[in-house]
């Protein structure tokens, strides 16, 4: 008897946090994985997935970079079947501290690895879906705390690019959802992106790019500026 060939899921930002949640989830429900991480815990983070009964190739490679991103592509090519799902998690940047006192290196890293190479990756895996016509897409943020003001710009971006990327892949069967957790249990967040990107109710997903917009500016904004001043 032939034995079913199971889906490839990739998950970026894999090595710890939501990406290695997510990872898990997939593994649990009969993905076998590519996991990616600059990290090298990556490796560990694959076996746990191993344990789940998952094959797992694990890529260590930095996606700040487009090399690094182009390496990733390349294996994902010699997998030998196409790639499911994308579950692409961010929020790689400093843990803390005000935007002034940071490292401007660790920002630059921070933004490079959350919007370049997370935007070249979905380019290409993206594009490969448009034209097979099926995949999911799950962009994955993480809680966004006081004096983060780099992750929280990011994140901002992401959802509003998001939402109007996900009308043009609509039409051609391919199901994108951004997750933003509003909670820091990464195990839980990534429990409610998993199920809703696996669920086809589409009010899950859809909405109003310019919503969209609205509803990140009123998160980013104190209430204080995003109201009107009252005319004297």
């Amino acid at each position: 008897m032939a034995t079913a060939v199971r889906s490839l899921a990739l998950v970026t930002g894999a090595a710890s946090g939501i990406g290695l949640e997510l990872a898990k989830c997939c593994a649990e429900h009969g993905f076998d994985l590519v996991v990616a991480a600059e990290q090298p815990e990556i490796q560990l983070a694959a076996q746990t997935c191993r344990d789940l009964g998952a094959m797992v190739l694990a890529v260590q490679t930095d996606l700040s970079t487009l090399e690094g991103v182009e390496r990733l592509w390349a294996e994902l090519q010699g997998c030998g079947q196409p790639v499911e799902m994308v579950l692409a998690s961010t929020g790689h940047g400093p843990a803390a501290g005000a935007f002034l006192d940071q490292d401007f290196n660790r920002v630059r890293h921070a933004i490079d690895t959350d919007l370049l190479g997370m935007l070249s990756l979905l380019h290409k895996t993206g594009g490969a879906m448009r034209e097979r016509g099926r995949g999911r897409i799950l962009i994955a943020g993480s809680e966004v705390r006081d004096s983060q003001a780099t992750r929280a710009g990011a994140q901002a971006f992401l959802e509003i690019f998001a939402a109007v990327l996900r009308g043009e892949l609509k039409e051609n069967g391919v199901r994108l959802l951004c997750l933003m957790p509003n909670e820091a249990d990464p195990a839980k967040a990534a429990r409610q992106g998993f199920e809703a990107m696996m669920s086809d109710d589409e009010q899950t997903t859809d909405g109003n790019w310019q919503d969209k917009l609205r509803a990140a500016f009123s998160r980013i904004t104190p209430p204080s500026e995003a109201e009107p001043r009252p005319s004297h």
